[in-house]
């Protein structure tokens, strides 16, 4: 930047005048007080909206329990549609203050005993509001979200009916902040958030239904369903926040080298996570692993190994369970990078393999019959391959044999049928007399003549 050139400069506009006359606004707030609050009608429309309020507190729960219980006794209906009627239930408390309201500003209004009931009538039909609002939202799941909703819809509702939503908006877009030619208001950063929160819970509550309309196509793979779903999540959330950045009045052009710079700090900072995100992408589109896929990981030191099934795979993460039912989240990057063992990919048939040995006083070739009779008996071995038993050596105290046998679910777990093939050739071996041997160890004492003393002369 050059000495002549001009810094940008920073105008903060307020539309509210400092200089005003403290007893002038104490003297109108007063007798505004006295015209419109110490009034008669007043007193009777304060009574009116107390009498609602109890009214409705009294008979709005024993009505809500009743229509509880019926909606309770209806049966073969949905889950979320259940929901959605306890939630409604909640209305009875508007709806009787309603009645109760309408009611009095008849009978007390200016066709009645002749009395003002303006204010009851606006509070009656910000209950017609709330009741509307409530029966709107109810497409939303999540709670929170829901409330959220309906407080702000019904706040600007509340702000038209008094009559102050022009003045309210006029004052915020009043309020802002200049940056050389460039304004925001505090009219444009709520109208932002709001855009920006509506359209990310629209994006993904679009996302969650196409994902649901994925998952009964039969003729896509899951690894297809889930890189689909992931891609237009991704698209529909980066659509809705370039659509409520821009409905804040922000030039997307000049977010442009802002926009470089943050993105290249970002990639360096957020590397590991573009770097996991790549690579479930490449697992998805490979489908060398995909859900429900039984897999054994190594651990970043190969002391241990994580063995398990896929259940879900995500932007970041893997999420493998294991046979005690402990979830692990193995980040993509090292399924690409690690040696990974998929046990059910292609075939699900997979060989085990035990070794054992015998005494040498048995007979080999009987050992490996009884052996392959043994490994038979486990309802879990299959018979086609059919087991195989092989000497793999003399070893210091026992001949040495490996069995092999093959299964077909081994997400029902490998220790546990391993174990039962023991304990069918620990019986067979009882039964046949086969020894299993143990190291002995002899050990020799040589007694050694002692040499003689010499006598002294």
């Amino acid at each position: 930047m050059t000495q002549d050139s001009p810094a940008p400069s920073v105008e903060i506009e307020s539309p509210i005048d400092l200089d005003v006359d403290i007893q002038d606004l104490q003297s109108d707030l007063f007798d505004w007080f006295q015209d419109n609050i110490l009034t008669w009608d007043s007193a009777l429309q304060g009574g009116l909206l107390l009498a609602a309020f109890f009214f409705a507190l009294f008979v709005g729960k024993p009505l809500r329990r009743h229509f509880i219980a019926r909606i309770n006794t209806i049966s073969k209906i949905p889950f979320r549609l259940t929901q959605i009627l306890h939630n409604l239930t909640k209305l009875v408390y508007p709806l009787v203050a309603l009645i109760v309201l309408f009611l009095g500003s008849k009978i007390a209004g200016p066709q009645g005993f002749g009395f003002e009931t303006g204010f009851s009538e606006a509070i009656s039909k910000l209950l017609v509001a709330w009741v509307f609002i409530r029966i709107f939202v109810q497409f939303i799941g999540n709670n929170f979200v829901r409330n959220i909703f309906a407080l702000i819809i019904w706040a600007i509702a509340a702000l038209s009916i008094f009559g102050v939503l022009d003045q309210t908006t006029s004052t915020l877009e009043a309020i802002g902040i200049s940056f050389g030619g460039f304004r925001i208001s505090a009219l444009g950063v709520i109208k932002g958030i709001l855009a920006i929160a509506t359209m990310l819970y629209g994006a993904l509550f679009l996302s969650g239904f196409i994902e649901h309309r994925l998952a009964k196509i039969k003729s896509l793979n899951v690894a297809s369903q889930v890189l689909i779903s992931k891609i237009i999540r991704l698209f529909l959330i980066i659509f809705a926040l370039l659509i409520g950045i821009t409905t804040a009045g922000i030039d997307l052009s000049l977010l442009a080298v802002f926009g470089g710079a943050i993105g290249l700090g970002i990639g360096f900072g957020l590397q590991r996570g573009i770097s996991n995100l790549f690579s479930g992408l490449m697992l998805l589109v490979d489908q060398s692993i995909k859900p429900g896929d039984i897999i054994e990981v190594p651990s970043p030191d190969g002391s241990t190994t994580t063995f398990g099934w896929v259940n879900e795979m995500g932007g970041r993460q893997t999420e493998i369970i294991t046979r005690d039912n402990k979830s692990f989240l193995i980040p993509n990057e090292h399924l690409i990078t690690q040696q990974v063992v998929n046990w059910s990919r292609g075939d699900t048939l997979v060989r085990i393999e035990i070794k054992f040995g015998v005494h040498y006083k048995s007979d080999p070739h009987e050992v490996r019959r009884i052996a392959v009779e043994a490994a038979q008996k486990p309802d879990r071995v299959q018979d086609t391959p059919s087991p195989v038993c092989h000497i793999t050596g003399f070893g210091d105290s026992s001949v040495d044999f490996t069995l092999r046998f093959w299964i077909r679910d081994a997400e029902k777990g490998v220790t546990n049928i391993k174990g039962d093939v023991f304990l069918s050739l620990w019986d067979a071996f009882k039964e046949h007399g086969i020894q299993i041997p143990y190291p002995h160890r002899e050990v020799f004492l040589h007694d050694t003549e002692k040499p003689k003393k010499k006598c002294a002369s």
